[in-house]
């Protein structure tokens, strides 16, 4: 499979919401077609039916792929939707959070190959990460395609198992909710030390918003590049030495809270 084929065969988006309009942004960016895409939602962003896209018409049969961007809860009555049209010969993916592929191998069929992508919020401006895992009936073809699909919106990396689904969750899923309540937590700090609240806020989300930059970018390690800013006996060491508490700093905080979000990915994954 290629977009080329997408292109001739179709795609079906199931839900075109942040992560979904983000998804066809970045297709409809590199050159996909929009008369090739079918877009399946009761409440379409405004402005999306001109774009050439089809929207809420019946889809074609056996299309080339069939992407499902719905919430968990509303898989009940997601799936079925697109139960007549797919088959061995349709990839389905999803960015479904807390849904194990035997749930649509169920809804589909063993046969239909299916890949499991969690996705994360940075997407909507190109600087996701999507982690992917396929079924049994997923083939090289299939992950291949798929990673082309999802670097439309950032980096996309490969699991091993999908056990490991529910720990990706909780790192870069629900991740970039804890980056920006550490730009409000920052910001208060700068207050609370006598900061007006406004260029505490200006000063924490571009430190932020750098250093990941500058992570990003770079070739060395994150603890390399912390090393790079801390002189010893200095004023980052000595904010380092009550963030780097073993006992009460960020590393156990971390710990526990990487650790709640797996554990509800769990539960929702179990019912």
């Amino acid at each position: 499979m290629a977009l080329d084929d997408i292109a001739r065969r179709g795609l079906v988006l199931l839900g075109c919401g942040k992560m979904g309009g983000a998804m066809l942004e970045g297709w409809l960016a590199r050159g996909l077609p929009p008369g090739s895409v079918w877009v399946l939602d009761p409440a379409p962003p405004e402005g999306l039916g001109p774009r050439g896209v089809h929207l809420n018409e019946d889809p074609p049969a056996r299309p080339a792929v069939a992407l499902v961007a719905v919430k968990p809860q509303m898989m009940d009555t997601a799936l079925p939707r697109l139960a007549g049209i797919t088959g061995p010969d349709t990839l389905v993916i999803s960015v479904a959070a807390g849904t194990p592929l035997s749930r649509f191998e169920t809804a589909f069929g063993a046969e239909t190959p299916v890949i499991r992508a969690m996705p994360n919020t940075p997407a909507a401006v190109g600087a996701g990460i999507s982690a992917i895992i396929g079924n049994a009936a997923a083939r090289e073809a299939h992950l291949a395609l798929a990673e082309e699909l999802l670097s439309a919106v950032g980096q996309v990396v490969r699991l091993a198992h999908e056990g490991q689904m529910d720990a990706v969750t909780g790192v870069s899923g629900s991740g970039p909710a804890y980056v920006f309540h550490m730009i409000e937590a920052l910001a208060q700090a700068g207050e609370a030390e006598g900061l007006a609240r406004d260029l505490a806020m200006a000063l924490a989300r571009a430190t932020v918003a750098g250093a990941g930059a500058l992570a990003a970018q770079s070739e060395e390690s994150a603890e390399t590049l912390r090393r790079n800013v801390t002189s010893p006996g200095g004023t980052t060491a000595a904010g380092l030495e009550v963030l780097m508490d073993e006992a009460q700093g960020l590393p156990p905080l971390m710990r526990r809270t990487v650790a709640a979000a797996a554990a509800r990915a769990r539960e929702l994954r179990d019912g």
